[in-house]
C-alpha cells in the first residue's frame, strides 16, 4: 500500500467533487453502480452488489479507484484523496467509525462483510496463500 491517509471528513469532501455525480450523492443513487447498501441481500431474488454487501477485501477499493477513478479522469486522485473516499465509502457501508483514519496500516486490516462469501478456487495449478 502507497504512503498517504484520510479521514471520513475529508473523504465527504472528495467524494462530492469527484464521485458523486456518477454514483450519486450518498452513493446510492446512480447512474453508475451504487456502492452502499445492500447488506444481507447477496442470497435473496434480486442481490445488491455493493462495496459493503458483496466486495471481500477492502485493499482492492485502494486499487480500483487508482486504476480507473473518476471515470471521466482516471488515476488523477492522489493517495490521501483515495485513502479518504476509501474512509467515506467503508464508514457510508457501516464498516468503520467516522473517527477511523484510513493509510496503509489500516485499510488491510479492514473486515468487510463479505470476507468469508467467496469460495477458493479447487483447481491444483491455482496457487493459494
Amino acid at each position: 500500500m502507497p504512503p498517504g491517509k484520510g479521514t471520513v471528513q475529508q473523504g465527504a469532501a472528495v467524494y462530492a467533487a469527484k464521485c458523486a455525480k456518477c454514483h450519486g450523492p450518498t452513493g446510492t443513487e446512480g447512474p453508475y453502480d451504487r456502492l452502499v447498501g445492500g447488506q444481507d441481500t447477496l442470497k435473496s431474488a434480486k442481490p445488491v452488489k455493493t462495496i459493503g454487501s458483496y466486495w471481500p477485501y477492502a485493499t482492492t477499493l485502494y486499487d480500483y479507484i487508482h486504476r480507473a477513478m473518476p471515470f471521466d479522469a482516471p488515476q488523477s486522485l492522489s493517495s490521501d484523496e483515495i485513502y479518504a473516499v476509501i474512509a467515506w465509502l467503508l464508514h457510508q457501508n457501516g464498516i468503520i467509525t467516522d473517527q477511523t483514519i484510513i493509510d496503509a496500516q489500516t485499510l488491510p486490516s479492514v473486515k468487510m462483510p463479505n470476507r468469508l462469501g467467496f469460495t477458493r478456487d479447487p483447481r491444483p495449478d491455482v496457487p493459494h496463500p
